[in-house]
């Protein structure tokens, strides 16, 4: 038998033995064929690679991530993901399907990409109700059953509803529970398990969701692996802590390291190997962390081909020149190189055929100063308020109450501790305007406004100027989407989205240098988070602890009851 490429000399990462070996390795028709520490120049190689020096990893597997974090749709997306070593993704896309529901996921399965993305069905469009949430999608039983005949479905993405999931009322959720675990029984069901334990955790399980990739501590590692969940770490989850639990108690078996979002800018820099650089900085073992980004995430997946380097799994590898820091040099995809260092990043502009819907989906009317301009009716000259306090770590918040002043009859927030936030319904249903108040956000003169809200996506504004407020939805709604920050009356950051609100055809080195510029801007009006963007975008994710917003106002995540802006109000 002849083959198509031999790569020699390699110290071979062995996924069943944790360790590398120096070894020679054959491909043949996009496969590995023949492995082996003898000279295999007897298969008559068409194309012969000396890899003295270098080591030879299985291509990166992600199986829980958000494509639209990246704020650009999968044609372009597949090359940056390529030159950070990543080879497969499951991509659960329902940020595009909050937004336009099945025509969303439509056009992300029909684009063509080198990189191979696999989808895991949305399960939660809205992730609450749409009592609780507007959205321009909604994805039902019949939505599911016609995405369960997808070939590049394999997975039911995460369920979010809280609520839904674990009271006995009938729910959307867990009628979509009920379709997947009839049609298609042995289906990896992705959940969304934040500050859940004990019985609430059971009431999981026992709906089948057999996985969380939320914000980890060590106590829950261990109640929820013991409980026989597996676990998908990202980024805010690697911490010195709960590595050390890991390898303590082994429990290399039971996880992954994933994305869920990498937004723009840092996809300038990384992706799944940067968690991996991170996870190996905070004490995980460089074989674990190469283990738990290839063959674990294979293995929950339900993947026969890849995740190893072994005769008849997919030829997708990486050379890497320093393992410390996981140096890449080349990345092969199906045994062709598709990157190499020195080479130019791979993100290229894409000619797509974008729906008209997609290009035209902010309708919501301009606010004015009356909009933000909330009557209270009190002599007194402070009222007390419910309040959203932002925490400095990730994208939890907490219910605080507050004193704001009161100003001829109105709440004076631009003389307060607090900022307003406003949530405008946007795509033409209803109007609806929601209103908060958030403490420990900025603390400067200005406003931050995007329709980049997770997961409904409407239009979200914040600020403690009510000028920069105006100056800045007027901006986001001109720009048919995006994100823009404010500070004393100047545009201080911009980042245009017009694709669906939430993405753009722009490549990757132009529009991660936008975001960035919006990061800056943040961090100048006094955002302190570890990420900025992030957090301020999940100030309207509902099934996010504690206290979220929505375009029906303020509510508790775990409850769904509704929180009135001023304290002591039904």
């Amino acid at each position: 038998m002849k083959v198509d490429l031999l790569i020699e000399n390699a110290l071979v990462f062995n996924i069943f033995l944790k360790r590398f070996e120096q070894q020679h390795v054959t491909v043949s028709n996009q496969k590995f064929y023949y492995i082996s520490d003898q000279d295999l120049r007897y298969l008559e190689p068409l194309e012969v690679i000396d890899a003295q020096g270098t080591y030879m990893i299985p291509g990166l597997i992600d199986i829980h991530m958000h494509i639209e974090s990246s704020m650009v749709p999968p044609a372009i997306f597949s090359g940056a993901a390529l030159s950070h070593g990543v080879t497969t993704v499951v991509a659960d896309c329902h940020e595009i399907a909050n937004v336009c529901g099945m025509e969303g996921i439509e056009f992300f399965m029909e684009q063509e990409t080198l990189l191979d993305i696999f989808y895991a069905i949305p399960s939660s469009v809205p992730s609450t109700t749409p009592e609780l949430e507007t959205t321009g999608g909604l994805i039902g039983v019949a939505e599911v059953q016609a995405l369960l005949q997808h070939p590049s479905v394999i997975a039911l993405g995460e369920a979010m509803n809280f609520k839904g999931i674990t009271e006995e009322s009938p729910s959307l959720i867990q009628d979509i529970l009920q379709t997947v675990h009839r049609e298609r029984p042995f289906l990896p069901l992705e959940g969304h398990v934040p500050r859940v334990s004990g019985e609430t955790l059971a009431k999981f399980l026992y709906a089948g969701l057999t996985a969380d990739h939320t914000h980890q501590s060590p106590a829950s590692i261990l109640e929820k692996v013991k409980s026989g969940m597996f676990l998908e770490f990202q980024k805010k989850s690697i911490t010195a802590e709960n590595m050390a639990v890991l390898e303590e108690h082994q429990l290399y078996e039971h996880i992954a390291l994933i994305t869920d979002d990498v937004m723009a800018d840092d996809l300038l820099t990384g992706h799944l190997n940067e968690n991996m650089r991170l996870a190996i900085q905070a004490g995980m073992p460089i074989e674990e962390a190469i283990y738990t980004s290839t063959y674990t995430p294979a293995r929950r997946m339900n993947f026969q081909d890849r995740g190893a380097i072994v005769a008849g799994y997919k030829a997708d590898f990486l050379l890497l020149d320093d393992l410390e820091t996981l140096s890449i040099a080349s990345v092969y995809k199906n045994g062709y190189r598709v990157h190499q260092r020195g080479e130019e990043m791979a993100y290229p502009s894409v000619d797509l055929s974008i729906p008209e819907p997609f290009l035209n989906s902010v309708h919501c009317k301009l606010l004015t100063e009356a909009d933000l301009r909330i009557p209270v009716s009190t002599h007194q000259e402070a009222v007390l308020c419910n309040v959203i306090q932002i925490h400095p770590i990730g994208t939890f918040t907490k219910l605080v109450q507050r004193e704001i002043p009161v100003k001829n009859g109105f709440l004076d927030f631009e003389n307060s501790t607090c900022a307003l936030v406003v949530v405008m319904e946007r795509y033409g249903k209803n109007g609806n305007i929601g209103y908060g108040l958030v403490e420990q956000a900025i603390d400067q003169k200005g406003s931050i406004a995007t329709t980049w809200a997770h997961d409904h996506h409407n239009l979200m504004v914040m600020g403690t100027s009510i000028t920069d407020m105006l100056a800045a939805q007027a901006e986001v709604i001109r720009l048919k989407g995006g994100y823009v920050v404010f500070q004393e009356g100047q545009q201080t950051g911009c980042c245009p989205l017009p694709l669906g609100g939430i993405l753009s055809t722009e490549p990757i080195s132009l529009l991660g240098e936008q975001l960035k510029g919006v990061r800056q801007a943040m961090q100048a009006l006094g955002y302190r988070n570890t990420n900025e963007i992030m957090s301020f975008s999940t100030l309207s994710l509902p099934v996010s602890p504690q206290v979220k917003i929505t375009d029906f106002g303020m509510m508790d995540v775990h409850t769904h009851t509704k929180i009135p802006l001023l304290a002591g109000e039904s």
